[in-house]
C-alpha cells in the first residue's frame, strides 16, 4: 500500500475506536513497554498526543520513562511551519505548553535541547511497516528532525496497530525505527 492509502486506512481505524478501548490499549501499550530492553537514556524527546487524532497516550510511557531513568532530561518537539523545521524544547512539571495551528501542544518556551545530544525519541505514527519505516501525517518534521540526530539515538513508534507489510512508495530520506511498541508487541527492526 501506498501512503495515502495507508493514512486513509489507519486514520479510519483510529477514528472507529471508542474511549473504552483507548485506554485498554494504552494500558497494553505501557505494558509492552515494562517489557522492551531499552538501556538507561539521560534525554528523551516525547510528544504530546493529538486526542482529536486518537493518538495513544504517550503521557504514561513518558512518565515511566522519566521513573526508570533517574534524572531524565525531557523535551517536545515545537514547530516553526513557517521556516519548516522542528527543535526539541526541554520541559518540567511547571512548563505551559500552547495548542498550535494543527491541534499540537508545544512548550510555550525553554532551552532548546540539541539533535544530536538526545537518546530516545517518541515519534507519532499512523502506521508501520515490516521493516521499521511508518506513515505519519505527512509533514515530514520527523524524518528531516532525525537526520540531525546521533546515530545511536533509540527512534520508538507507538502504535495501536501491528505493522503492515510495507509502505510502496518509501522516501529516500524516509527514516526507520528501531523499535515499536503496540499493545501486544514490541518490534525490533
Amino acid at each position: 500500500m501506498n501512503k495515502q492509502e495507508i493514512r486513509k486506512i489507519y486514520k479510519e481505524k483510529r477514528k472507529n475506536l471508542s474511549a473504552a478501548e483507548r485506554n485498554k490499549l494504552d494500558d497494553l501499550l505501557l505494558i509492552q513497554l515494562q517489557k522492551a530492553k531499552i538501556p538507561f537514556i539521560h534525554t528523551l524527546l516525547s510528544f504530546w498526543p493529538i486526542a482529536e487524532n486518537n493518538e495513544p497516550d504517550t503521557h504514561p510511557i513518558t512518565d515511566f520513562l522519566e521513573f526508570k531513568n533517574q534524572g531524565l532530561v525531557i523535551a517536545y518537539p515545537r514547530t516553526d511551519m513557517i521556516l519548516d523545521e522542528m527543535i526539541a524544547v526541554i520541559v518540567n512539571h511547571e512548563t505551559d505548553f500552547f495548542k498550535n495551528e494543527y491541534n499540537i501542544f508545544e512548550p510555550a518556551e525553554g532551552e532548546v535541547l540539541p539533535a544530536d545530544e538526545i537518546d530516545m525519541i517518541l515519534i507519532p505514527l499512523l502506521a508501520v511497516d515490516a521493516k521499521g519505516f511508518r506513515v505519519g501525517y505527512g509533514k515530514g518534521f520527523y524524518d528531516k528532525y532525525l537526520t540531525e540526530c546521533k546515530k545511536d539515538c533509540i527512534k520508538v513508534g507507538i502504535s495501536y496497530f501491528d505493522p503492515i507489510d510495507e509502505i510502496t512508495d518509501k522516501a529516500e530520506f524516509d527514516v526507520p525505527l528501531d523499535l515499536c511498541i503496540t499493545p501486544h508487541n514490541n518490534y525490533v527492526f
